[in-house]
């Protein structure tokens, strides 16, 4: 608010300095002209009437002669007073309109109204640095969650776009640099309720910056960032960067998995999927050769985890020299279907597109069809705006950079086990994956699961809690039977039991609970209403233990009993 202050008085230093010497002029001017009273006698304005006067007069152009009639004189300059006035307002006025317009006024303007609304926030919320892709689906899956958020943006068409997000709760932007640390701490990296900061600026360097700045001024706080190179990434774990996205690597893994467990990868899918997105289908890719166009950053981290499945990849690259690509490496973007034949694209089982224009990616993928209408394709799908075509191409498997990134830290921010789960469930074999595909499908509807998680603790399970202490055992049935129907099971998947000295995983409904546990599952969003109901609510524990309703209060406990 200083700056706005110092920056409007010094625009305004001018203007002001001619309207009070007009005024000032004029109120002298009236003082030291003589006038006649009504009996004819000499009278000279004192100072109050003369500023009375000169106010009503140089912004509504009088009321009238007051207290008597004027002389000549004073109608003279009187006159004079009227344009000087008028001439020093419209000098004002003008020059006001033209700082309101001033670009770098409304910066200031915008930005000290920005660190206002920040201060005045009592509810625990998210510092997101960057409004791209992975940001627009981070920001609606907190708004349906209710979770709050504060962004922080470079580019103004960015800002202005997310204040036109039909979103269920206002978000606010700032169109800043998040480099700048007094930016961050405006948009509440100190701020008491600041949960964590996440980086997705979609730049390693002014990612790298805000981890540094971060980590340096609110240490106690977890940050995620994501990173597009391992460079980045180990300079962003040197200072302690709590999580680091890198979503080539993420689908990389994902992929390769698909070649020895599809039932694993579809699980992954699943319950990692975002709000009410369409759940996709089971496929198993061929085995065999591929051809991988593009040997950037995405098709390495591909041709390396396929080799660790055994999958045989022919490259195509066009500019091998920058890329360091093999030296069978075919030159060439891919589009063009005589590269594809040199590729021999008429025996090998599928193909990628990976390179980072959509236009080129999706060309590659019609060509290569065209050739040889049995291939299965993957393509990379680098802006969120061109769904619709990638739709429509029937695209056996699409890679979306922004929402691997969504779906990763919306996991680690709502089901912090799910990295847990997700690394114990690699080491299982298609057999369990299948256990447990056939569990998910047992509840499973058109749309994609909610995942959380619940500890077993006086403040997240306080009627677990209770009985706990006294002796009494909980199992995991407890508190997944329906709190209005003891017969029914909650539509949901127990996925993960962590204790002090174990991990359990798919664990049976009979097994106890003890204090300090951690639990991951997956289900329909009404199961996990309905268990923070049973794990809070004594009443409602009791029922789903006993099969007994007891009335909760004392007057119908009498009623009933008598």
């Amino acid at each position: 608010m200083a700056n706005v202050v110092y920056l409007l008085l010094r625009r305004m230093r001018l203007p002001l300095i001619v309207l009070i010497s007009v005024y000032a002029i004029s109120v002298v001017g009236l003082t030291l002209i003589p006038g006649v009273d009504d009996h004819g006698n000499p009278w000279r304005m004192d100072f109050f009437h003369a500023i009375y006067f000169v106010s009503f007069l140089g912004s509504t152009i009088g009321f009238g002669e007051i207290p008597y009639p004027f002389t000549e004189a004073q109608r003279m300059w009187t006159t004079f007073i009227i344009y000087a006035a008028v001439v020093s307002w419209l000098y004002a006025i003008g020059t006001i309109l033209t700082l309101i317009q001033d670009q770098g006024f409304r910066t200031v303007l915008a930005f000290s109204s920005f660190a206002r609304k920040i201060r005045r926030l009592q509810e625990p919320f998210y510092l997101i640095c960057g409004y791209g892709d992975a940001s627009s689906l981070l920001v609606h899956e907190f708004s349906q969650r209710n979770i709050r958020c504060v962004i922080v943006e470079k580019r103004r068409e960015k800002i202005l776009g997310l204040e036109v997000e039909d979103l269920p709760d206002f978000v606010p932007g700032l169109c800043g640099d998040a480099t700048d640390s007094d930016t961050l701490l405006a948009a509440g990296l100190k701020h008491p309720q600041c949960q964590g900061v996440i980086g997705l600026t979609g730049n390693d360097r002014t990612n790298l910056t805000v981890a540094i700045t971060a980590k340096l001024l609110a240490p106690h706080l977890p940050v995620v960032c994501q990173s597009e190179s391992k460079d980045a990434a180990a300079n962003m774990a040197s200072f302690g960067t709590d999580h680091i996205v890198d979503p080539f690597e993420i689908f990389a893994s994902r992929f390769a998995m698909m070649f020895h467990s599809p039932s694993m990868f579809l699980v992954y899918e699943w319950i990692t999927a975002i709000h009410n997105a369409p759940l996709p289908d089971f496929k198993r890719p061929p085995s065999g050769t591929w051809i991988l166009c593009g040997y950037g950053r995405f098709g390495k981290a591909v041709r390396d985890y396929l080799a660790e499945e055994g999958v045989r990849t022919r490259l195509i690259e066009a500019d091998i020299g920058s890329t360091a690509a093999p030296e069978d490496t075919i030159e060439g973007r891919g589009t063009e279907a005589n590269t594809l034949l040199q590729a021999d694209i008429e025996n090998v089982s599928g193909i990628i597109a990976g390179t980072d224009n959509d236009t080129n990616n999706l060309s590659i993928l019609i060509t290569a069809r065209d050739l040889n209408p049995e291939l299965f394709t993957v393509g990379r799908q680098n802006q969120q705006k061109h769904d619709a075509i990638f739709k429509a191409a029937h695209v056996d498997l699409i890679m979306q950079p922004g929402t691997i990134t969504a779906q990763y830290i919306l996991g680690l921010i709502l089901a912090p086990l799910l990295d847990d789960f997700l690394r114990l469930a690699r080491l299982q074999d298609e057999e369990w994956a299948n256990v447990l595909v056939s569990r998910v499908a047992g509840i499973v509807a058109e749309v994609a699961l909610e995942t959380w998680d619940l500890e077993i603790s006086p403040f997240k399970a306080p009627a677990v809690f209770d009985y706990l202490i006294r002796g009494e055992e909980v199992s995991l049935k407890d508190i997944c039977t329906d709190p209005r129907d003891r017969e029914k099971t909650l539509p949901c998947v127990p996925l993960l039991i962590k204790g002090e000295t174990e991990e359990t995983l798919l664990p049976d409904l009979e097994q106890t609970l003890n204090n300090g546990d951690r639990l991951l599952l997956c289900g329909k969003p009404e199961a996990a209403r309905q268990m923070d109901q049973i794990v809070h609510d004594l009443q409602a524990l009791y029922y789903t233990r006993s099969g007994i309703d007891r009335p909760s209060g004392t007057i119908w406990r009498w009623i009933t009993s008598s």
